[in-house]
């Protein structure tokens, strides 16, 4: 599924070298602004410890972890809704994302500059919060124009319901607040579909902190934690430049090492990419055997059918039934044919909810 997130921030906040640091796709890491002009496209391994459990399992012939895609987009200054600066390219770039990554720097660090000239990641973030807006703003009022008369005068239901979906959307924006705290009905949802608004994608913001400030944060990342509350967002902690130096070892062992001399389980690269992952509402199902152990990508809410199809279309097509087992009896009992004598496998038709972490079997005939 080539599902994207665009990491977005202000110019020299630390995208690009958080970038490297998720993709061997390397974007230019300089202390200049704009130095990413072109959208940077990573292609990045989800980390998943079950996947590494079946094939301690199975002892399969290849192991394929799955993908999420990162976008390095160009940083933004003020007036880019109205195409100061890089803004129309920028705009352009997030606008065909599926989620952000918001970076803020959260660091004082006297031989990096700063656009605005000094540290304020709140003011950062409401920066780029009021352009995105701006940007709807623009689009919802062109929307609203050409649905009026046939809302007014036409007498279309639907034209009716969207003008005043319109309407709300705009008294947010114009009270500086994102399209996404505009609460949607089931029936409203396709309605906009085709709006494309920025501030409806759901939004994971990254503190980029100093190495001291790696595990508890510090003074910025408290103020941005205060600034989001009422949002619904994520926010997580992520030392950059500290990253930029775990990539550069070369060993898994030597990169734990370094982590626990930090005081770090995990690196910041892993958590972010585990929180984009969620951020995009995607859950994980598995293939496993002895050719192969796979995790596949799927939409929280997708039937078996749809997963099937995920696979490959025709078996979507050709649907009959998913041989379902639970990651945990999997491993407890430790293999398919144990399971099945367990009476642990379940047979499951076209109306199955995916649940994450299933191992699947499909029945297919085209």
């Amino acid at each position: 599924m080539a599902l994207q997130c665009g990491i977005v921030g202000l110019p020299n906040v630390g995208k690009s070298t958080l970038f490297n640091c998720l993709s061997s796709a390397k974007a230019q890491a300089a202390n200049f602004p704009f130095c990413t002009i072109e959208p940077n496209v990573g292609t990045i391994t989800v980390p998943d410890e079950r996947l590494n459990r079946l094939a301690e399992i199975d002892h399969p012939q290849r192991v394929i972890p799955t993908t999420v895609e990162i976008v390095d987009i160009a940083g933004l200054v003020k007036g880019a809704s109205k195409g100061e600066g890089l803004g129309n390219k920028f705009l352009a770039n997030i606008r065909e994302t599926d989620a952000i990554i918001h970076v803020l720097r959260c660091f004082d660090d006297e031989n990096v500059t700063h656009v605005d000239g000094s540290v304020n990641p709140v003011r950062d973030k409401e920066i780029i919060d009021t352009e995105l807006q701006l940007k709807d703003l623009e689009t919802v009022e062109s929307r609203i124009t050409k649905v009026q008369k046939q809302a007014t005068t036409g007498g279309d239901k639907n034209a009716k319901a969207l003008l005043e979906l319109l309407l709300r959307y705009k008294e947010a924006l114009l009270q500086g607040k994102s399209a996404r705290t505009v609460e949607l009905s089931k029936e409203e949802l396709p309605l906009v579909h085709d709006l494309f608004l920025l501030t409806t994608k759901p939004v994971l913001y990254v503190c980029n902190v100093d190495e001291s400030s790696a595990v508890s944060g510090n003074a910025y990342s408290e103020a941005v934690k205060e600034a989001i509350k009422d949002e619904g967002a994520q926010m997580i902690l992520v030392a950059a430049g500290l990253e930029a130096d775990i990539a550069e070892l070369d060993t898994f062992e030597e990169r734990q090492m370094f982590l626990e001399e930090a005081g770090l389980k995990e690196s910041g690269v892993v958590r972010l990419i585990k929180a984009a992952y969620k951020l995009l509402d995607l859950q994980t199902f598995f293939t496993t055997g002895a050719d192969e152990s796979r995790a596949w990508t799927f939409r929280r809410g997708m039937k078996a059918p749809q997963c099937a199809g995920v696979i490959h279309t025709d078996f979507e097509k050709g649907f009959i039934r998913a041989e379902v087992i639970k990651y945990d009896d999997y491993v407890t009992l430790g293999s398919e044919a144990a399971v099945r004598e367990a009476g642990k496998l379940n047979v499951e038709g076209k109306e199955y909810v995916a649940q994450d972490g299933d191992i699947m079997h499909f029945r297919f005939n085209v």
